[in-house]
């Protein structure tokens, strides 16, 4: 399962998940702004800025279309 931290206002986490969509990649949005209480998560991964896409095997922060390809299955 491929989770996607991120923030209002975000251009980079737009186009995350806009890249996601466009794969038919399944994954689950958590907005920081929204839910504030997963940004401890975010900081224990060792991420300052948004979007952190998380995996269960990885995380990266930022709009990564190499990592992202990496994800089509």
């Amino acid at each position: 399962m491929v989770t996607v931290y991120s923030k209002n206002n975000c251009v980079q986490c737009k186009m995350t998940k806009r890249f996601l969509d466009e794969k038919n990649i399944e994954f689950k949005e958590i907005n920081l702004d929204e839910q504030p209480e997963f940004i401890q998560h975010v900081k224990d991964l060792g991420f300052s800025a948004a979007p952190v896409v998380e995996t269960e095997t990885e995380s990266f922060s930022g709009f990564q279309p190499s990592k992202l390809k990496n994800l089509v299955g």
